[in-house]
């Protein structure tokens, strides 16, 4: 079976990049899809062909389906790879590019929407035997209805977006006094974010880590799981340090962790790549909390301890090839971590874009850098603020931390500001080094680092 001839990329940035380069080396042309004020981006600049679908705004460019279909008619595509974010999680984008004709590179519109009902996905889980954290069996439609299950796990409780993510429609409720008014943000909330106002009910865990596996499967039967990487270190529920191993895991962790992945995969009847994401508790209790339908932002970090190339597996997959690679063949090496470099103020977490005066990548042994960005580069104020990912694999993690911070003092950027010298801070970090830290941990340091000096008893 021969791959595709030309695939359009329906995206920006580091990882319309990515894709190009894994089209390059399969020998398949590429077309990408651009808003007017990027033609000077470098996914349009490396591509094949590149396509004008309209402004800035992503509803009216990267957010436009028949545009989209459009430009893939007019560069005689045969597929679509959807990247991250804007239509990789639409479900009506995917039934776009079937009815047309297209090769949808990722899982079945069926599979995207089942994985997008978070209550829905939980049911689903506790039938296959994949545990969930204690809490509702699907939607809850009053605060009755929450009131009645606080009351049967215990507060505090988790008001969760069945539709969402990142955040998003997400309350803690600690006593059933404060129930009203979360509940009415979170659906409020939900409802503006995902235009679905459902929410369900877990127990707030107070100390967890989030740890994920990546799986891929060529919906022939074979799904493989390509071990996990932990994605604890967060702000405000958006990842911001990825690293695998986790340092908490053990073989069992490992092992039981791993066979929930492939269960959860194959009850969604998986085809491509996609990520089961998990909470653990202090006591390593693993318990589901959603799946991503899609190749994630952190794919280098799997990429890198396995040697395994994700996008190009994605691409044969979608082609009609069995996966490439078998469970015994899956063989992690070393410890890789990898950073989100934002165009962000590292004080206040507030986009800074504008001109890239300088911009010159660290390099050495163990160093990839994935960006979309270059010395001349003015940053656009549309889209999300991630400039480069800067990914760093060592024998031990040590030597990965030790890795990390050397690139990262070698990767210069002036003209705007940039979240490095956070990620210097962090990487220094005690608790960190030791891997002692849970979800709470950017806070928590955050918030010490503002309080004031105390002063000595003479008050100087």
């Amino acid at each position: 079976m021969e791959l595709f001839k030309k695939i359009l990329i329906a995206n920006r940035g580091e990882i319309a990049v990515r894709v190009i380069r894994a089209c390059r080396e399969l020998g398949i042309k590429t077309a990408v899809v651009y808003a007017d004020v990027e033609k000077d981006a470098l996914h349009v600049r490396l591509a094949d062909e590149a396509i004008c679908i309209g402004p800035s705004n992503p509803s009216q460019s990267y957010l436009n389906i028949p545009a989209i279909i459009s430009a893939a008619d007019i560069a005689d595509a045969e597929a679509i790879h959807p990247g991250y974010g804007f239509l990789s999680e639409n479900p009506h984008f995917a039934e776009a590019c079937a009815t047309s004709g297209i090769t949808f590179i990722g899982p079945t519109a069926e599979t995207i929407r089942m994985g997008g009902d978070k209550a829905k996905a939980r049911q689903m889980m506790k039938r296959k035997g994949v545990p969930v954290v204690p809490g509702s069996d699907g939607p809850v439609n009053s605060e009755d209805a929450v009131i009645k299950i606080a009351k049967k796990i215990g507060f505090p409780v988790l008001l969760k977006a069945s539709a969402g993510g990142g955040g998003r429609g997400m309350r803690v409720v600690r006593e059933e006094q404060e129930l009203s008014q979360a509940f009415m943000m979170a659906q409020r909330e939900a409802l503006a974010a995902f235009g679905n106002g459902d929410l369900y009910v877990e127990k707030y865990l107070p100390s967890i880590r989030h740890v994920e596996v990546q799986v891929m499967a060529d919906g022939k039967g074979n799904v493989v799981h390509l071990g996990e990487r932990d994605c604890t270190v967060q702000r405000r529920h958006q990842k911001l340090i990825e690293e695998s191993p986790s340092p908490i895991a053990t073989a069992s962790f490992r092992k039981r962790i791993g066979e929930y992945a492939v269960k959860a995969a194959k009850a969604f009847k998986y085809r491509n790549a996609g990520t089961i994401e998990f909470i653990v508790d202090d006591d390593q209790n693993i318990y589901f909390m959603e799946i991503n339908t899609r190749i994630q932002v952190e794919h280098p970090v799997t990429e890198e301890i396995t040697g395994v190339d994700l996008i190009k597996e994605q691409i044969r997959v979608a082609a009609g090839l069995p996966l490439s690679f078998r469970q015994n063949q899956i063989k992690p090496s070393g410890h890789v971590i990898e950073v989100r470099v934002n165009a962000e103020d590292p004080e206040r977490f507030v986009p800074c874009p504008g001109k890239l005066q300088v911009f010159n990548l660290p390099g050495g042994p163990g160093v990839r850098v994935d960006t979309c960005a270059y010395a001349g580069w003015t940053v656009p104020p549309y889209y999300d603020s991630m400039i480069a990912k800067l990914i760093v694999h060592a024998p031990t993690r040590d030597e990965a931390i030790a890795r990390m911070k050397r690139a990262l003092h070698e990767f210069t950027i002036e003209g705007i500001k940039t979240t490095i010298p956070f990620f210097l801070r962090i990487f220094n970090h005690p608790d960190f080094i030791k891997g002692a830290f849970n979800t709470a941990f950017v806070e928590r340091v955050m918030n010490a680092e503002r309080q004031p000096e105390k002063k000595n008893g003479n008050g100087s």
